[in-house]
């Protein structure tokens, strides 16, 4: 159209042709066009005048014919050219100034197609994840050449928003010997956590944060007295400094029951869970497929430190009775006897079954109740104490055996302990009493 139009501009007598015979194009449906032997004409419709052809008119289907009305002003038709040519050639301008991406323009993506199981884990992930918060631990370190003290992160671990007042919760064997805290949220902003009270005996720390109530997504607290073994629960943490990663698997066991890693006291009705746990998930939240927490993980069991399939969680029942004193009073008021007891493998040695007391101090509830400690004679022979074999008419045969009868009491409760004291039976009832500096 464009070498038309050029034509068009030259003067007449050096573009006039011959005059020739008509000719007539035939389209589909029997359609014919005539009469383009006027020069005038073909500048006219020049992509016919190129068709031009010195044949003899011919016609498919002379049924239907249509006459197209020509004007006979050459001027009209180099004006009409003229536009022509200026619009291709501002045509030809916009489309190679404009940024256009083929991709975009002519790729056409397909919704991605999700199985029910599928969309249900992606809207699980992405409600309670807001709620997961990174934590990491701090300490503090003189550097040696310039005496400088620095803060070092010794360690990191997973927590979750307990309510909208800022707390958090974790493990405390995430917390353990910090000498600052902070905590990272799903938006990546940082706050530093002062420790609200912690429960070495169950593993559970409370933390605050001074953020904005709109930056706060409590999580939502499930139960976990109806669990059964086979059901999905899923785990968001931060393994390895991984932030915000999910793990799938079922309940494996139940009731089971593992030590605390800072004091060795048992933490009865774990949950055993396949689910991948690794260093860092610690303190993080197991939800079950609605999104409710139903418990903290907290440990795993594996030779090389990774995950292998077992993990443990304590259960949501558990963790809630805590953090609701932690919150209210900063300290869990669990009752104790006031002893020390000796390895439950030395006194299997002995081959009798109980709790040998080895220390009893005096202004401890057991001391006071007047239970012997195990102690050396003038002649450093050993002169055992007291072996505790029931409390409350509960047998006691191990350490565990005392701590779960112990769990289930209150500060201040009377209780009766059976003791064998070298070759008879004695009841002493004492008076339990909290423990001193919980918190």
């Amino acid at each position: 159209m464009a070498a038309a139009a050029a034509f068009s501009l030259l003067p007449s007598s050096l573009s006039r042709p011959p005059k020739r015979p008509p000719t007539s194009f035939f389209l589909s449906k029997s359609i014919s066009f005539h009469n383009f032997s006027n020069p005038a004409r073909h500048f006219r419709y020049p992509i016919f005048s190129l068709l031009h052809q010195n044949k003899k008119h011919s016609q498919i289907s002379p049924s239907i014919h249509l006459k197209l009305p020509i004007p006979s002003n050459p001027f009209a038709s180099i004006c009409e050219s003229l536009l022509v040519f200026s619009t291709s050639v501002l045509l030809s301008f916009a489309l190679f100034v404009t940024d256009v991406d083929p991709a975009v323009a002519f790729v056409v993506t397909t919704p991605r197609k999700l199985q029910t199981d599928e969309l249900a884990t992606v809207r699980l992930f992405q409600e309670n994840t807001p709620s997961v918060v990174y934590i990491t631990n701090l300490a503090a370190r003189q550097d040696a050449f310039t005496l400088d003290v620095l803060e070092v992160p010794q360690g990191s671990g997973s927590g979750f928003v307990w309510d909208k007042d800022g707390h958090v919760v974790t493990n405390y064997h995430v917390i353990r010997g910090a000498s600052d805290l902070r905590v990272t949220l799903a938006d990546q902003t940082t706050f530093d956590a002062k420790v609200v009270g912690f429960d070495q005996d169950k593993d559970v720390a409370v933390l605050s944060i001074d953020a904005p109530k709109d930056k706060l997504r409590p999580i939502p607290v499930g139960i976990s007295a109806d669990l059964l073994v086979g059901q999905k629960v899923f785990a968001i943490g931060n393994p390895f400094g991984l932030d915000h990663t999910l793990t799938t698997g079922v309940i494996s066991g139940l009731r089971r029951e593992i030590s605390s890693a800072a004091t060795g006291r048992p933490i009865q009705d774990v949950i055993q869970t396949d689910a991948a746990i690794n260093p860092g998930n610690s303190g993080g939240p197991l939800l079950d497929s609605s999104g409710n927490l139903i418990g903290i993980n907290t440990a795993i069991y594996s030779p090389s430190g990774a995950s292998s399939g077992v993990g443990f969680s304590i259960p949501v029942d558990t963790v809630s009775g805590i953090v609701d004193q932690l919150v209210r009073f900063g300290k869990v008021t669990r009752p104790i006897l006031g002893i020390k007891f000796a390895p439950d493998q030395s006194v299997e040695q002995l081959g009798v079954s109980g709790v040998l007391v080895l220390d009893a101090p005096a202004n401890g509830p057991a001391g006071k109740a007047g239970l012997k400690p195990t102690k050396r004679d003038a002649y450093g022979r050993l002169i055992l104490g007291d072996i505790i074999t029931s409390v409350n008419g509960k047998k006691v045969t191990n350490g565990s055996d005392l701590y779960r009868i112990l769990d289930q009491c209150k500060v201040g409760d009377k209780v009766t302990v059976e003791v064998l004291r070298g070759d008879h039976m004695e009841k002493i009832p004492v008076i339990l009493e909290p423990k001193p500096d919980e918190s």
